[in-house]
């Protein structure tokens, strides 16, 4: 079992209060990243999408179709 598999199974067992914290910490500590690393963690996302998209494992979205879903969303 890696250590993330290990992480998930503890973090599930949280009482839900625990649980609902443990996202908005995780995401505070990206903040805290180098640059240089926080850049190479969205080049790597970038090209796992990438990857994705082309071997037809995710779609794409016009982004006009983004932009007026944002639209809706934030009137």
């Amino acid at each position: 079992m890696s250590d993330l598999d290990e992480a998930l199974k503890y973090a599930l067992s949280l009482d839900a209060r625990d649980r609902a914290a443990l996202p908005e910490r995780l995401l505070a500590s990206l903040e805290e990243l180098p640059e240089e690393e926080a850049e190479r963690l969205w080049a790597e996302e970038a090209q796992r999408r990438l990857e994705n998209y082309r071997a037809g494992r995710a779609g794409a979205v016009r982004a006009e179709e983004v932009h007026e879903k944002a639209e809706r969303l934030f009137r």
